[in-house]
């Protein structure tokens, strides 16, 4: 007598599914995670306190930078303030998803809210503005799998690092590696570019100015301000604002994929034709 192996169905095992969903993040979390442990263990951190970081903390981009700010022996004020401003983002990310979380209790919110991160927020809204089945705990259930990637990577690295010796100077080149990826991504128009070049002079006024790392956020603030005035001037007083120069985009090479949007906008024109056309055959 033959028998059938038991097979787990994916649509009754909600577990399951979420980790299908979440599994290409978590992998790509692993590499960078390690990446980052190795750098923190550099840092001075051994693996029990590189583990708690990662999980209290949960941002490469904000690791990165207390891996850089250790090394530089920077004080804990300028290291608290460059990571509370740098994570504020995540007030304008949870703002976007709070309509999903009205029935929710707070200490839920709480737990949500520490643990996302920009991927997860990406997946997670993603999933609710087109799956109406997707519920707020399996948004919760995919954070907390991202989260076990990244402090699994964190830990692997931290124990590498131990057995390894890192040169330090790599840690400079990651964070400076990391943040240059980061604006080039994010120039998409002139204002964009412009206040990037202003920033950057600005940054080395006010380190000359302060002697401190402070600098940094003074010149961040400063230039986050003076691009907001900008925009919001000429929106309110041009009629076509993203035909102006300050606000044109930036001409950057084509991407191989286009976004669903897109696809609907090109085929407009063509579907608009065919319409008109049913409705000329129809008539005669």
């Amino acid at each position: 007598m033959q028998h059938k192996a038991h097979q787990i169905d994916p649509e009754k095992q909600p577990w399951l599914e979420n980790l299908g969903i979440a599994m290409p993040l978590c992998l790509s979390y692993l590499p960078i995670g390690i990446a980052c442990g190795i750098l923190l263990h550099a840092a001075g951190m051994n693996f029990l306190l590189t583990l708690l970081v990662s999980i209290v903390v949960f941002s490469g981009g904000a690791q990165f930078i207390l891996a850089s700010l250790l090394v530089l022996d920077a004080p804990v004020s300028s290291i608290f303030m460059t990571l509370f401003f740098l994570e504020l983002r995540y007030a304008l990310l949870g703002s976007s998803l709070s309509k999903y979380f009205k029935h929710s209790s707070q200490r839920f919110v709480l737990l949500f809210s520490a643990s996302m991160n920009d991927e997860n927020y990406a997946i997670n809204y993603l999933k609710f503005a087109t799956d109406k089945n997707w519920t707020t705990r399996d948004a919760l259930m995919i954070e907390h799998y991202s989260l076990i990637s990244w402090a699994s990577g964190n830990l692997i690295g931290s124990l590498i690092g131990s057995a390894v010796s890192i040169d330090l100077t790599i840690v400079d080149f990651a964070l400076t590696a990391l943040f240059i990826y980061m604006i080039v991504m994010q120039i998409q128009n002139n204002i964009t570019f412009i206040i990037c070049l202003l920033s950057i002079i600005s940054s080395f006024f006010f380190l000359l100015l302060t002697k401190n790392t402070i600098g940094i956020i003074l010149s961040t603030l400063l230039t986050s301000l003076i691009g907001f005035a900008i925009e919001n001037r000429v929106r309110k007083y041009s009629k076509s604002p993203n035909k102006t120069w300050i606000l044109g985009k930036i001409h950057r090479p084509r991407m191989t994929k286009t976004t669903v949007e897109e696809m609907e906008g090109e085929n407009a024109p063509e579907e608009e034709q065919q319409l008109n056309s049913e409705i000329h055959d129809g008539d005669k």
